[in-house]
């Protein structure tokens, strides 16, 4: 019987696991962390987005360059098929008002409970505790409980993951033994980050953890209406991570990028003005801006600190800068702390069926290929997609070399 390993206990690493077993593979799943799938244990704090709800086409663009190369797999594991699978898991799903999905549970844990006995049920072995550490001749070596130990496999699936939150496991340790064996890889860099500001001591004592609601923010991404949170070292939130890529991108262009805040969406500029000049002079400027634009707390906060003589303005001017102040932004937060990264494995390096060109017979998923998406559910659909695209093209590589293997394999599947 054809052997694969799938390096990598995360939702890519899994789903290549189930992908290929479905074939009539042996399958060893090898996890250097104690217990398998922690990144999306983590993710489900918030509810696990699991996919979105919007039009396909609309989703593809999520994926901007990337798209062609992603849009197979896609195509193949769309988004109503991974809510068709995570029925099957026994996980009923539900759309949000934003379009996204979620387990109506509201947590990882259940999927990932019934995802790994699935695979159990499957014969896939899974080694936790088992940390690769590059190749020793055509075998893979891991750093295991009982020391060294190297192993030989008919087909490998690397899904490491990419830079951040190291901590649950993507490390990329993995780069410098790849590029060893000719594997081109773009440097990593944040995406779904927030973003430093030089707040002054006084604004961030009274405002970090503050959240900024119903507010339309304005970079090269366009305008998109949402929320962010003020923290100690500058701006986080999902109105942020959807503007990441575009702010990361100017500021590596130019060496500055400004994030353009409409705090009052749905009122004009001239009507803000007209409400404000009709304001007694003798108030104070607070009173006056509440009283005319609703605006108080955080928000006057942020007008009086990114325009200090603000409240010197005459109406049409104050009445301008709440419908477009500029924020400032400086470098992204550390790579470790992003939700997801750009960069990974060149596609110049990898075939149409995520095999590496260099190493024929290893195939990559996932973060450790070289793209990037907004939150949404996007990343995870993708690392799912990807997953099952090497799952099975690492399956027909496999059983390529046992002349009954075909035979078997569709006999299993009728």
């Amino acid at each position: 019987m054809a052997r694969i390993a799938i390096i990598g206990g995360g939702p890519a690493g899994l789903m290549a696991a189930e992908a290929a077993s479905a074939q009539g593979v042996a399958v060893t799943v090898f996890e250097a962390m104690p217990t398998a799938g922690r990144k999306l244990l983590m993710a489900g704090k918030s509810g696990l987005n699991i996919t979105h709800a919007e039009d396909g086409a609309s989703f593809d663009a999520r994926y901007g360059g990337a798209r062609a190369r992603l849009q197979a797999a896609l195509d193949a594991f769309p988004a109503q098929t991974v809510r068709d699978w995570c029925t099957g898991l026994g996980v009923e799903t539900f759309v949000g008002s934003s379009g996204r999905v979620f387990p109506k549970a509201m947590k990882a844990s259940p999927l990932l409970r019934a995802w790994l006995g699935r695979l159990a049920e499957r014969g896939v072995v899974l080694e936790t505790r088992h940390r690769w550490i590059g190749f020793d001749g055509d075998s893979l070596a891991f750093d295991t409980p009982n020391g060294q130990s190297c192993e030989r496999f008919d087909a490998v699936v690397l899904a490491l993951g990419g830079a951040s939150w190291p901590e649950l496991g993507s490390d990329a340790a993995w780069v410098p033994w790849l590029a060893e064996r000719d594997v081109l890889v773009a440097p990593f860099r944040p995406a779904n980050c927030g973003f430093e500001v030089a707040w002054s001591p006084p604004f961030i004592e009274r405002f970090a953890g503050e959240p900024v609601k119903s507010v339309v923010a304005s970079s090269d991404a366009g305008s998109i209406q949402g929320e962010f949170v003020v923290s100690r070292d500058g701006i986080e939130g999902s109105l942020v991570y959807a503007h990441a890529a575009s702010l990361r991108d100017r500021l590596e262009a130019a060496g500055r990028a400004v994030l353009t805040l409409d705090l009052a969406p749905g009122r004009t500029a001239e009507k803000l003005a007209r409400d404000l000049a009709r304001q007694p002079a003798k108030a104070s400027f607070s009173n006056r801006l509440r009283k005319a634009t609703g605006l108080d707390g955080v928000k006057l906060a942020l007008l009086r600190e990114l325009v200090p003589d603000i409240s010197s303005r005459p109406p049409d001017e104050i009445a301008l800068y709440i419908k477009a102040l500029p924020l400032p932004v400086l470098p992204p937060r550390p790579i470790g702390k992003a939700i997801s990264v750009a960069g990974g494995v060149a596609w110049e390096g990898v075939t149409d069926d995520f095999m590496l060109r260099a190493l024929p017979g290893t195939f990559v998923c996932g973060e450790m290929l070289d793209w990037e998406a907004p939150t949404g559910g996007y990343l995870l659909t993708a690392c799912l997609a990807t997953g099952r695209a090497a799952g099975l093209a690492a399956a027909r590589y496999a059983g390529a070399k046992f002349p009954s293997w075909g035979q078997e394999s569709n006999d299993e599947q009728d």
